[in-house]
């Protein structure tokens, strides 16, 4: 009878041992987030659709002044 407690003493230990690798083991795998701000300013390049804006105006303007003065164009 001690023999059986001895043995299942070991075995609960060897099994919370195992359990606790184990977790560690998880915990040294899981992924690290690291935010760091930019050495160099973030610029946003707004041409395209300023460009796409200013020739849409115009194209608008071009067509109402060929309508009010047929006779020039």
């Amino acid at each position: 009878m001690i023999k059986r407690e001895a043995d299942a003493m070991i075995h609960r230990h060897s099994l919370g041992g195992l359990c606790l690798a184990a977790l560690l083991g998880l915990n040294a795998c899981t992924p690290t987030v690291q935010v760091a701000a930019p050495s160099e300013p973030i610029t946003i390049n707004l041409n395209i659709k300023l460009d796409a804006d200013v020739r849409l105006k115009l194209e608008k303007t071009a067509t109402n002044d060929i309508k009010e003065n047929p006779e020039v164009f």
